[in-house]
């Protein structure tokens, strides 16, 4: 009897191992090297395209850039998949998209169009180059209290993907010395212009975070997802171009949408603990 009451003690659980939950070992402050190979890639490409714009072959700086926001898009998602985020890769990442996303257009459309415009050539690629700055500070200074569904302001990515896409289809049309040509000069002039605008507006930019696998959604968006493809599909200059254009002017049309039925437009919430919540600054 007595062999018996202590093997019973002994195969219940001690109350202290129960008050004292396991806890996980502590990730290491390491650098990981799967996603910033990824976006090292990235930023080899952004690199790769002002290389081949000072050579004078647009085209393949052009799809380099595209390269680029699809690596860009990439490095994130693996590294939360492999539970491998860390301080170091975010800043990688914003430094990266700052030479691929940044830099390489300005420089880009600078080489393309505005070279032989004097300084007044200057203004638009440093209005587009600075507003990139300015919009990759404050999104890492945002990052906490801006509604996870909309971007404060275009992404620097899509910026860039209107400027990139702009010459990519004047290149894939014959246009190759366009610094001739005046109409298209300012066309540039405008266009690049208003991409570094957008990016520091505070016009809330819809940024597909909350649409993934887990999520239903309208049948409307699986057809139109299936149009662009059908429409990247036949040109992709032009289609890429026409896409990236319309998602620039669509964080407008939710600005003055929302402004009309007196709804909150700002994008900053009001608590860090729920950005979805509903409370927003006006």
């Amino acid at each position: 009897m007595t062999d018996l009451k202590k093997k019973t003690q002994a195969e219940l659980p001690d109350d202290d191992d129960e008050a004292v939950p396991h806890q996980p070992r502590p990730r290491r402050k390491g650098i990981y090297v799967l996603p910033n190979a990824i976006t090292l890639a990235a930023l080899f490409s952004g690199f790769y395209a002002i290389v081949m714009a000072m050579n004078g072959r647009f085209e393949v700086a052009c799809i380099a850039i595209f390269c680029s926001a699809v690596l860009d898009s990439l490095d994130g998602r693996v590294a939360r998949m492999t539970n491998a985020q860390s301080a170091f890769g975010e800043q990688m990442d914003s430094l990266s998209d700052m030479v691929s996303f940044g830099a390489a257009p300005a420089l880009i459309v600078y080489i393309w169009a505005f070279k032989d415009m004097g300084k007044l050539g200057w203004i638009p690629s440093f209005v587009y180059i600075a507003g990139a700055a300015l919009r990759l500070a404050r999104f890492n200074v945002n990052i906490g209290v801006v509604d996870k569904r909309f971007f404060q302001g275009l992404p620097s990515p899509a910026a860039a993907a209107i400027v990139i896409g702009m010459i990519w289809a004047f290149d894939d049309y014959g246009f190759q010395r366009v610094t001739n040509l005046p109409w298209v000069v300012w066309t540039a002039f405008g266009m690049t212009l208003f991409a570094g605008l957008s990016m520091v507006t505070n016009a809330p930019f819809y940024s597909f975070k909350v649409v993934g696998a887990r999520r239903t959604v309208p049948f409307v968006v699986l057809v139109a997802i299936a149009l662009a493809i059908v429409l990247i599909s036949q040109n992709p200059p032009l289609g890429l171009f026409a896409i990236f254009c319309a998602y620039g002017l669509s964080g407008y049309v939710i600005y003055f949408w929302r402004k009309a039925k007196g709804r909150p437009v700002s994008m900053i919430a009001t608590s860090t603990d729920d950005p979805d919540e509903q409370g927003l600054h006006r």
